[in-house]
């Protein structure tokens, strides 16, 4: 079966896949520093619905190719170990934990070999077709969720019941990423921590093919000033808002 390509389909095939009544999905994507995968987590706790990390599934893709010494620039043959490895999540889990092959891969995604390769692997083409066609069949399955990423609002679930785009000044970002490495116990020095999140930014938003984006119809939030629960009420009060019913109060 030809993948769906990595645009919005035109309106006849949405029609011919009607949402359920109940279906809840809620993108958040937004740059590196924002605090995207916190924040989704904590709000699909408070709604009481899935939620999806697919940053974490392009670490996966990631880490798949560096150990199996695959060369980084064969988008090919690294999709071909994306599909093999069948990424998929144990939803039990909170936060669910991501399998390949059957086995949690979660102790290689933080990585430093990971974290350095992650973004030029993530710009590839063909893993982005096999990771963005899985991410839309899990939005079939759990068709309450909460998804973050960089594309997601603009590509993934272009029709999502609730889009936000999650942003912050620069040297926000950077000091929390510069706090999340201390806290892994990793050196971070601020100036090269910030221009590390500004290359991020620039190979992110110009890459070809899902590329970082503002989705047009999306609610744009700055959270250089906010506390992480502070976000999270924000985006709570902004589901609420959009669907009011269907997410619990």
């Amino acid at each position: 079966m030809t993948a769906r390509p990595l645009t919005s389909p035109p309106l006849s095939v949405q029609a011919l896949h009607p949402r359920p009544h109940d279906r809840l999905i809620v993108t958040i994507d937004g740059p590196a520093g924002t605090g995207k995968s916190t924040v989704a987590r904590d709000l699909a706790r408070r709604l009481g619905v899935d939620f999806l990390d697919t940053g974490a599934m392009y670490r996966a893709a990631t880490a798949l190719a560096l150990d199996a010494r695959a060369d980084l620039d064969d988008a090919f043959a690294i999709a071909d170990l994306v599909r093999a490895a069948d990424l998929t999540f144990r939803w039990q889990d909170d936060p669910p934990t991501l399998l390949a092959r059957g086995r949690s891969i979660m102790h290689r995604l933080r990585d430093p070999d990971v974290a350095s390769a992650v973004s030029p692997v993530s710009a590839l083409a063909p893993v982005r077709e096999v990771l963005v066609e899985r991410q839309r069949r899990i939005g079939e399955v759990h068709a309450r969720l909460v998804s973050e990423g960089r594309d997601q609002g603009s590509v993934v679930f272009f029709d999502a019941d609730v889009k936000v785009y999650l942003d912050a000044h620069i040297k926000v970002r950077a000091a929390r990423r510069a706090d999340q490495l201390r806290a892994a116990g990793r050196p971070a020095d601020p100036i090269a921590v910030e221009r590390e999140v500004r290359e991020r930014d620039e190979r992110d938003s110009t890459r070809a093919v899902g590329p970082l984006v503002c989705p047009h119809d999306a609610h744009r939030l700055d959270t250089s000033d906010l506390s992480q629960p502070q976000v999270v009420d924000r985006l709570a009060e902004i589901v609420h808002a959009r669907v009011g019913g269907r997410a619990p109060a």
